[in-house]
């Protein structure tokens, strides 16, 4: 959860006044905000892009008819941002994302004009590979080099990731960068995203079990909770993941690990009436077993969560992120915890967020 302070926590779930900001970097350098009537972020970790924002402005002008107006889609950006304003006047203000400018359409005479933009995942995914791109070194060194090749001022925050070697692999020409750098990441078990603040994130997902949950949703008089549906499916479902590595490049010995969920405890246990439902994966960046633990590991948390999902309408938090262990207390005085997945944030100032959880399981 992006940080914020416990009186923000507090005024969320009491009467306040909500607050949105939305900022243009515009390609000439000018930096000036926009007046908007409306919009959301769409928050999802399970895509690519993680990040997605609609903006609603009331001024048809801003429709722009060239290439070289302030709001045209050839490189302009968004900075978004959701906050309370308190009783004393004072502000605080939680970012949204950073967003790339991608369309801007609307009624010419009345407008809205509406503002669409993706987080900055996007402008390397979009930069395909024009020649062969050979990773090498370590993990971190060779997704910081694909970040880098598109977005040379990037900034990446690597501190949370344990590094290590990877066997050479090449992407050929048309290739997905950004699907290199998941190949990558997944060598040391962790995840690559652009968070709230525009900074590119190389971290282990969080783990249900061992975290401490960042925010409470309680039911009744004075929480955040409004409604809550949940389910439980099996398809999609896997207990063990088999990593593998081979490098022709190399020319190194196959490398293999088998990673199960060994806790007795657990619903999908390897050994329990779940039986064996396992799921594979194969990267040439994998050229040690430790490597191919590491994979398999991240790849396992996903793989077995969907067992228990819920969605989970509540008062708006902006300061959430994917991935944050919440801890909901329903009417009944039951509690659960869950992994935030996906959720939309308004940018109006009524309205719900509902977020879309995995990995429910009892609180304490």
């Amino acid at each position: 959860m992006y940080p914020v302070s416990d009186r923000f926590l507090a005024a969320i779930v009491d009467s306040h006044t909500p607050i949105t900001e939305v900022v243009l970097y515009r390609t000439d350098g000018v930096v000036e905000r926009l007046e908007h009537t409306g919009g959301s972020v769409a928050v999802d970790r399970s895509a690519a892009v993680r990040r997605t924002c609609t903006v609603t402005l009331a001024d048809p002008s801003l429709i722009p008819r060239t290439e070289l107006e302030k709001l045209s889609v050839y490189g302009a950006r968004l900075g978004i941002s959701r906050g309370v304003e308190y009783s004393d006047g004072e502000r605080e203000m939680v970012p949204l994302g950073v967003f790339r400018l991608d369309e801007n359409s609307g009624d010419v005479d009345e407008g809205p004009a509406t503002l669409q933009g993706k987080s900055l995942e996007s402008v390397i995914i979009d930069d395909k590979f024009t020649s062969p791109w050979r990773a090498s070194g370590t993990a971190v060194g060779a997704i910081t080099a694909l970040i880098l090749r598109s977005l040379p001022d990037a900034a990446i925050d690597s501190s949370a990731a344990v590094d290590a070697a990877i066997g050479p692999r090449t992407w050929d020409i048309e290739g997905d960068p950004w699907q290199a750098i998941t190949e990558i990441g997944a060598v040391i078990g962790c995840e690559v995203y652009c968070d709230a603040d525009g900074v590119f994130v190389i971290a282990p997902l969080p783990d249900l079990l061992s975290s401490t949950p960042v925010w409470t949703i309680t039911a009744g008089e004075g929480g955040a909770l409004i409604r809550a549906g949940r389910g439980m499916t099996a398809d999609g479902v896997f207990n063990g993941v088999l990593a593998r590595g081979e490098s022709t490049e190399a020319a190194t010995a196959p490398v293999s690990a088998l990673v199960v969920d060994d806790d007795p405890g657990s619903p999908t246990y390897w050994g329990g009436p779940f039986g064996h439902r396992p799921t594979f994966y194969t990267s040439a960046t994998l050229n040690t077993t430790a490597a191919c633990t590491a994979a398999a590991t991240l790849k396992l948390r996903s793989a077995k969560a969907p067992n228990t999902t819920a969605d989970i309408s509540a008062l708006p938090n902006p300061a959430l992120a994917p991935g944050d262990v919440i801890r909901v207390v329903y009417s009944d005085g039951s509690a659960e915890l869950h992994q935030a997945a996906a959720f939309p944030v308004p940018l109006d100032l009524e309205g719900d967020m509902t977020l879309q959880t995995i990995s429910g399981k009892e609180g304490t």
